[in-house]
Order: structure tokens, then sequence, then C-alpha cells
């Protein structure tokens, strides 16, 4: 280490052990799990331009003023970095769209210096590189004046008469996978992680809201400050802005929603406070402070995004009975698995999504029984089983090979599904009790951190298949993580209520019984789920009426069963369906339920004829994530 003034020293001594972040702002972990964090190094990361092995990122303060009528955002990010003593190296950010207007750095916040920087040739994929040269010295502050496009893949801005109360118009971000640099100019790597603060001006009478430390109680007066003391990856930041109220659903739970919709919102998701408390009980204390959820407008192109203290939740799990709150679940879970320990690169996404799943299936059993919980790791094989029948080879990997691919692609229900029944494997061999240990153990051990499959595989060996050498003969870990399809010895999960719903369907099919003797009052909806994806893809539109006309299936109110329906009448042909089906496909841009019904509709010329002129209809209220997925479906020029 070369000699440096005092002063310098000492901010050196200190970065060593600590992140580098504003005063106000601390990471609420142990310092031993900090320190431990800081001795990791970076691995490559195809999917960014960034350079954290030679320049990182600590901390981030962020200030924009949010453009409704402009759809942009305009402001700055100020970043505190860390750079090795005497390194001539210059800060390498991920930009997508973004328009830089100056750049300037500081060993404090006080006297700035323009600084020479360079924005490289764009890539349809990646964006562009800004390089960003640094002074020698200790430089601690690098702050980027810049806006963002109207149409940066990250943000939607939603007109008013476009979301629930159409009362005002709303704007939200999706930073995962890499999207984060179309809104942030940022190091976009999953395994850089930053402490955050925030100050965001609207339009007077909206709410911003934010991954982040949020007050519900705050006056409406245009002007939001957040903090987010933990430290977390880029694409777990998050903004929405829009009309919202707050409800709550517990002491440490609540939901933002339009007030239109706040209600309904509240009571489907009472639960929240248990699947904590359950969650707790089996890996250890909650770590983020809150937990809220926030509904978003139907665009949303995911069910639930895991967004730090801020889950933003789709409104098509708001049935109205609990049964799709499998989902909360799921994104709750994800505090321990991806939030707490993250990916290090999207490569490794198995290590958020399959212990997820994992977890989320615990959680429902705690909550709801084991009958619910084997129910949905049911329907989850057979997601898996379908996905395994039409994705290549190189997909059906754990460790998925993503060069040159959009990290997107990588998001099928292998690294849900397959990571899962890893697990479920791992648990089944070494019982559920010391498996319990070793997931406990886990998530306090790499405790906000972003490790790689190495890393889990190295610590899986010494904390748990090492010990018993003769129970971890019997787990494949290899075949599992680097091989293609599943393992002859993966876990099949059977059910008995699914068992009987296959009796009463066979039953209907060889016309032994009609439809009003199929006992329908008390199933749950993966009850139906499974009823209706049971009976042959061919079945004709005669029956299909049948159920229809008992059942008034083409009107279901709850979201999944009305897709699986409506999946069934394009292959039937089920004309009476046609009307529900584009305004099913108008109304809502969650990929999972649109994607299957556009690639079945385009199988047939007169049916890809239809996906076109219902897409021309629905495409200017997707998001640019779904519209990128189904423009290459239907043939959008």
């Amino acid at each position: 280490m070369k000699q440096l003034v005092p002063s310098a020293l000492l901010l050196l001594l200190i970065a060593a052990c600590h992140p580098v972040v504003s005063p106000s702002v601390q990471p609420s972990v142990r310092s031993g799990e900090q320190t431990r964090s800081e001795r990791v190094s970076m691995v490559t990361d195809v999917h960014s331009y960034s350079n954290p092995q030679q320049v990182v990122v600590r901390h981030a303060d962020l200030d924009w003023t949010v453009l409704l009528d402009r759809k942009m955002l305009r402001g700055h990010a100020d970043f505190l970095i860390d750079r090795p003593i005497g390194s001539t190296e210059p800060l390498i950010l991920d930009t997508r769209d973004l328009t830089i207007v100056a750049v300037s750095t500081s060993v404090s916040n006080a006297g700035r210096l323009p600084a020479q920087f360079t924005l490289g040739t764009p890539d349809k994929l990646l964006g562009a590189p800004l390089k960003i040269e640094l002074p020698a010295g200790p430089v601690k502050n690098v702050r980027i004046e810049y806006e963002t496009s109207p149409a940066a893949s990250g943000l939607q801005w939603m007109e008013a008469s476009q979301t629930a109360g159409k009362k005002s118009p709303f704007m939200f971000t999706q930073s995962q996978a890499i999207h984060a640099r179309s809104w942030i100019p940022i190091q976009d790597s999953p395994q850089v992680r930053m402490t955050y603060t925030a100050k965001v001006r609207v339009p007077a009478g909206l709410m911003a809201v934010m991954s982040a430390e949020n007050n519900p109680r705050e006056a409406q007066r245009g002007e939001y400050s957040f903090v987010m003391r933990q430290p977390i990856p880029a694409y777990l930041i998050a903004l929405a802005v829009g009309d919202l109220e707050f409800r709550s659903t517990g002491p440490r739970t609540g939901v933002y929603a339009d007030p239109t919709i706040v209600a309904a919102a509240a009571s489907e998701f009472s639960d929240t406070e248990a699947m904590m408390k359950a969650t707790e009980g089996l890996y250890g204390p909650y770590r983020w402070g809150r937990y809220d959820l926030l509904v978003l407008p139907p665009s949303f192109p995911f069910g639930g995004m895991e967004n730090p203290v801020l889950t933003f939740a789709t409104p098509t799990v708001i049935a109205g009975d609990r049964s799709l709150v499998s989902l909360i679940a799921h994104e709750l879970a994800h505090s321990w698995s991806g939030n707490l320990v993250t990916n290090a690169t999207w490569r490794d996404f198995w290590l958020n999504e399959g212990f997820t799943v994992y977890l989320e299936r615990r959680i429902l059993e705690a909550v709801y029984g084991t009958r619910r919980a084997k129910m949905e790791a049911v329907l989850g094989r057979r997601d898996l089983d379908d996905e395994l029948a039409k994705v290549e080879d190189r997909d059906e990997i754990l460790y998925v090979d993503l060069a040159g691919r959009d990290p997107d692609d990588g998001f099928t229900q292998v690294p849900y599904e397959k990571g899962a029944l890893l697990l479920i494997q791992l648990e089944q061999t070494f019982g559920r009790e010391a498996f319990d240990r070793f997931l406990r153990g886990y998530f306090d051990h790499f405790a906000f951190r972003s490790i790689t499959t190495s890393e889990f595989v190295s610590y899986l060996k010494a904390n748990l298949l090492d010990r018993s050498p003769e129970l971890a003969a019997r787990i494949p870990l290899d075949e599992w993580i680097y091989g293609t399809g599943l393992p002859a010895s993966a876990p099949l999960i059977t059910s008995d209520a699914f068992a009987t719903v296959e009796q009463f369907s066979n039953r209907w099919l060889k016309g032994e019984i009609s439809t009003s003797a199929i006992p329908v009052r008390d199933w749950a909806t993966q009850e139906w789920l499974h009823f209706l994806s049971s009976l042959p893809k061919d079945l004709s539109s005669a029956r299909m009426a049948e159920l229809d006309a008992a059942f008034k299936l083409t009107a279901a109110g709850n979201s999944e069963i009305a897709h699986q329906w409506l999946l069934m009448a394009i292959r039937s042909g089920y004309q009476p369906a046609d009307a529900r089906l584009e305004d099913y496909l108008v109304s809502i841009g969650r990929r999972k339920l649109t994607k299957p019904l556009y690639e079945e509709l385009v199988k047939s010329a007169p049916g890809k004829e239809r996906a076109l002129a219902i897409y021309r209809k629905a495409r200017p209220g997707y998001h640019p994530i779904a519209i990128t997925t189904l423009d290459a479906i239907v043939g959008w020029n």
C-alpha cells in the first residue's frame, strides 16, 4: 500500500471494512457480515460494461424531477465510490438511451470539478458504456446529470384512462434484469450492492413510493425523500408515482393501491403478516424493517417484483378469496432468497428463484396447510414439464449460459421449478430439520452478499454434503446444476386433492356423469386449474359449451382460471369466448397470462390474423418488456 496523506489514509481504512455511504445512511447489517462482504472478489458479468473490479460504487444519492407530461426523469445521481490507492482507472457505468448532460467529481460533495466522459457505441441489448475519467487522488464522489428517454425500457408511463381510478397518470419502474441502466447510469450488475437515498419531485396530489423507507402519512406536497439503508443491487431500485392510498394490514405490513381498489387489495393480502412470522420462524429475522405491497396497473408485465420493502404486484392476483396469494408468499420469500442473498450474475439466477419457490411453498404450508402447498407444487411441476418440452437443451441447465442473450431469456420455469426440486431432494434426503438448519445458516452466512453458483456449491458441500457422505451420494449435484432435463431421482410430488379431481374429470369425459355432478362448490382455484388443464387439448366446442353453461367459465373473474379457459377456447375454436379473449388481452399486460394466448392464436392463419388485430389495440397499453416478447410472437412490424 502506498503512503497517503493522513486524511486520505483514514478514508481508505474505513472503506476497507465498510461501504462508503453518506453519514446519515449506514447499512443495517452486522459489521462482521459487511466486512466479509467487502472482501468478496467481483466476477465477470457478460451483461455489464461496468468495472467494479477496479472502481466500485458503494452508495448513491439520487435526485429526480418526474415529468409525467414529457414521460421522462430529469435529475442527477451522486455516487460514492471505492478506488484502490494510486489507481488511475476510470469509472465505467451502464446506460441505455440516457442523455448525459454533465459529469463532475469531488473529494466530497463540495468543490466539484468537471470530468471528461465518453459514451460508447450503443448495443441493442446492453446499451452503451459511460466512461468517466477520474483525477488522481482520493476522489470519492461522482455526479452525473442526465435525462431519461420516453422510450426507456425500465419505465412505463400510463395515461389516467389506463389506471383503475382513471383520475391521474401513473409511472412505475421495472429494473430486473438489466433495465435499471435505462433510468439510472449505474453499475448494473447484481454483484454490485449499494445503499441509496433519493429525492423525488412529482406533480402535486400524486404520491411517490420507492424500494426504500416509505412514509404513507407524508403530506402529498410534491416532494418525497427516501432512504435505503441496506446494500442492494441496482435491479432492486424501484420507483412508482401515481394516485395512491395506503391501508395497513399488520404492524409491519400494508398495501398501496389506487383508491378504487385499495380496500379489496388490503383484504386480499391480509395474511401477509402471518406469512412474515412463519418465514422468520423457519429462516431467521426479517431484516428490512417494513414489508409493504404496491398494486400496480394491470399492464405490469410480471406477477410481482421483489423490490425490497415494497413488492410491486399485479392486480390480477386479487381474486377475492386469497387463492392466488402464493405470489405474495413468493415475493416475501425473496426478502431472504434473492434480496438478502443474491445471484452474482444472471447466469446464477436459479439461486434467487429456485430457493424462493422452495421457501414460497414452505410458507404456504405453514399458513394454509400441506394440502394447499402440495397442489401448488404439482402445478409447478406440470409447468416445468411443459417448459422442458419446449426450450432448447441449453436452457434446461440451472447454470445457464446467457452470453450474448438478453438475461430475460433465462426467466423460464427451469430456474424456478428445477431449482426448487433440487432443494426438495436435499430436504427429503437429509431430513427437514437438518435442511432447515442449513438454510438458516446459509442466509446468515451470505447475508447482504451476491454469490455465484460455485460459492453455493462450496458452502453446500462444507455444511451439509460432506457431513453425511452416504446421504450426499444420493444427490447427483452436477447433473442437477450443469445437466439438461431432470435427474431420474427428481422428487415427484403428488396431491390427493388432484387425484379426486381427475376422477371426476375422467368420468365426465366418458359420459358417466353430467356437469351438475362435478362437486365444484368447494374447489380451490388450484383444483379448477388442474381440472381444466387435465382435459384433452382437442376438447370439442360442444363439450366446452357444456362446461360454460354449468360454470360460467367465459365470465370467470379469477384471472388464472380465465387464462386456462381462454387457452382451451382458442384450441377448440369455441367462439362464445371470442369477445372475452379480446377484452382479456387488451386489459392485462402480465406476460405469464398473455404470452401463451398469443402463442396459441398464431398457430393458425386465421388465428394469427386475429392475434394481430387484438395486439394492435392492446400494444399501446403493454409494458416495453412485454412488447419485446410479444412483438416477436405475433410478427409485429
